[in-house]
C-alpha cells in the first residue's frame, strides 16, 4: 500500500480548515489548510480548533480560524503557515531568506506558539551576522521572548569586568607601543575604542579606572614618551642632512599624534601630572628639533602638531588642573610664546596657499584657547616677570598674536593699587596684632 501524499498548503482538495488572514486595512486573504499540521506544530491553532473554542467559524465545510495582523507582518504569516509545512531540522537555513524576514516570522511563531519553528529561528539568527538597524530590531523583539530566544542576545550582554580590564590593557599596550606605519588605521582603531570605552555619555563608561588601570595608563604612556625623547635626542645628534629626511620626520609627527591622544586619556583618568612634567623638560629640545628643520617642506605639518600637543599642556598647566611652580610655568611662557607667535603666520599662510589646506588647518577655537591660556599662565607670574613678558609683547611686531591686552590691563591696575594694597594688608595685620 502506498504511504498518502504529504499534504500540501493550499490544496483544496484535500483540506479541511481556512485559515483566514485579515489586516485592519481591509486586507482578506483565505489559505487552504490542514487541521492535523495546524493542531501538530501551532498551540494556537489547536486551542482554535479544539471543541473548547466557541467561535470556530464554518466556511465551505470546513472549519475556519481567523487571524488578525498587521499590515507590515501580513507577509510573515504566510511565511509561516507555509514553514507549518516544511520538516525544520537546522539544515534548512536558506529558508529565512535573511535576518529580517527570520525576526519577521520569529515575531508571529511566538505569537501562534509554534516551538519549532521558534527554536529554528533562534538558532538562525543566534548564528548569523546583524547589521546595526536588525540589531536594534533584535533587542525589541527577543527579551520577552523566554530562554529559548536567549542565546539570541548573547553577543549582546554584559561583559564579564575582568574580560574588560583584559581588553583594555591588551590595547592600551598596543595603541602606545609605536607600531609599523602600515598598522597605523589599527592603532588608530585601538586608539578610538579606549576613549570610547572611558567616555561617559548616555551610558556609564565601560571601564571604572582603579589605581591599578592607572598605574598600567601611565606606564604604558610613559614608555612612548622615553621613546620619543630618544628621537629628539637622535636627530638633534646626528647630521641634519639625515636627521630630517622624510621618514625621520613622519615618524616624529607620528609620535606627536600618538602623545596628542595620550594626553586625552591621561586628561580623563586626571592623571597628567607626570605628562605635563615631561612635556617641560622636553620643551627646548622639541622647539630645537623643529626649528632646526625649518627648511623641510614637512615643517608647517610638523609645527601643526607640537602646537597641538603643547596646548593641551599649556592649558592644563595656565588653568591649575597641573600645579607647577613658579621657575617652570616662566620657563614653558618663555619657550612656548615666541614658538607660537611665529607659527601662527606660517600656517595662516600655509593654509591659505597650500593645495592640503584642511590638513594642514588648525581649528580657530585652538588658537583662541591658546591665547586665553597665555594670558592665564602670565597672570599667575610675579610681577617683575609679567612687566617683562608686556614690554616685549609690546615691541614685537606679532602683537596681534597673542593679544595680551586683558593681561596688560590687569597688571597697570595691579601695580597701581600695590602699594595701596600692601599699605592696607600691614594695617590691617598690625591692627590685628594690638587687638591680640
Amino acid at each position: 500500500m502506498e504511504s498518502p501524499e504529504p499534504s500540501r498548503i493550499g490544496d483544496r482538495s484535500t483540506s479541511d480548515v481556512v485559515v483566514r488572514l485579515r489586516t485592519h486595512e481591509g486586507r482578506d486573504d483565505w489559505f487552504y489548510c490542514h487541521s492535523l499540521i495546524l493542531i501538530e506544530k501551532s498551540k494556537y491553532f489547536a486551542d482554535r480548533l479544539s471543541e473548547d473554542w466557541p467561535t470556530c467559524q464554518i466556511l465551505d465545510s470546513r472549519n475556519c480560524v481567523e487571524v488578525y495582523c498587521e499590515e507590515s507582518d501580513f507577509d510573515h504569516h504566510v511565511n509561516f503557515l507555509r514553514l507549518l509545512y516544511v520538516v525544520i531540522d537546522g539544515s534548512l537555513e536558506d529558508i529565512w531568506h535573511g535576518v529580517k524576514n527570520a525576526l519577521g516570522i520569529l515575531r508571529v511563531s511566538v505569537e501562534l506558539e509554534c516551538a519549532q519553528i521558534v527554536s529554528a529561528c533562534a538558532n538562525y539568527l543566534e548564528a548569523m551576522p546583524w547589521e546595526e538597524a536588525e540589531e536594534d530590531e533584535i533587542l525589541k523583539i527577543i527579551p520577552g521572548m523566554g530562554l529559548k530566544a536567549q542565546p539570541i542576545l548573547a553577543r549582546v550582554q554584559p561583559v564579564n569586568p575582568t574580560a574588560v580590564l583584559r581588553i583594555f590593557l591588551s590595547a592600551i599596550k598596543f595603541a602606545t607601543s609605536s607600531p609599523p606605519s602600515a598598522m597605523n588605521d589599527l592603532k588608530t582603531s585601538a586608539q578610538e575604542q579606549l576613549e570610547y570605552m572611558l567616555t561617559e555619555d548616555d551610558d556609564a563608561p565601560l571601564l571604572t579606572a582603579d589605581q591599578d588601570v592607572k598605574f598600567e595608563v601611565k606606564e604604558c604612556v610613559k614608555r612612548l614618551f622615553t621613546r620619543f625623547t630618544n628621537m629628539l635626542e637622535a636627530l638633534l645628534c646626528g647630521p641634519v642632512e639625515s636627521s630630517y629626511e622624510k621618514g625621520k620626520m613622519q615618524s616624529f609627527q607620528s609620535y606627536l599624534s600618538d602623545l596628542s591622544w595620550a594626553f586625552q586619556i591621561l586628561n580623563k583618568l586626571e592623571i597628567m601630572k607626570e605628562f605635563v612634567n615631561s612635556w617641560v623638560g622636553a620643551s627646548d629640545k622639541i622647539v630645537l628639533v623643529v626649528e632646526q628643520a625649518s627648511s623641510v617642506a614637512e615643517i608647517i605639518e610638523t609645527k601643526s602638531k607640537v602646537i597641538e600637543v603643547a596646548a593641551k599642556v599649556l592649558e592644563a598647566i595656565g588653568y591649575g588642573n597641573v600645579i607647577l611652580p613658579t621657575a617652570k610655568r616662566l620657563h614653558m611662557v618663555k619657550v612656548w610664546l615666541p614658538f607660537v607667535r611665529i607659527t601662527k603666520p606660517l600656517i595662516d599662510s600655509a593654509t591659505t596657499n597650500s593645495k592640503d589646506a584642511q590638513e594642514l588647518k588648525i581649528d580657530g577655537e585652538l588658537w583662541q584657547s591658546l591665547e586665553s591660556t597665555f594670558v592665564s599662565m602670565v597672570l599667575t607670574l610675579p610681577s617683575e616677570d609679567q612687566a617683562e613678558i608686556l614690554t616685549e609683547w609690546l615691541g614685537n611686531e606679532n602683537i596681534h598674536y597673542p593679544d595680551f591686552t586683558e593681561a596688560f590691563e590687569v597688571w597697570c591696575y595691579r601695580s597701581k593699587v600695590a602699594k595701596r594694597r600692601l599699605a592696607d594688608m600691614l594695617g590691617n595685620h598690625g591692627m590685628a596684632n594690638s587687638i591680640l
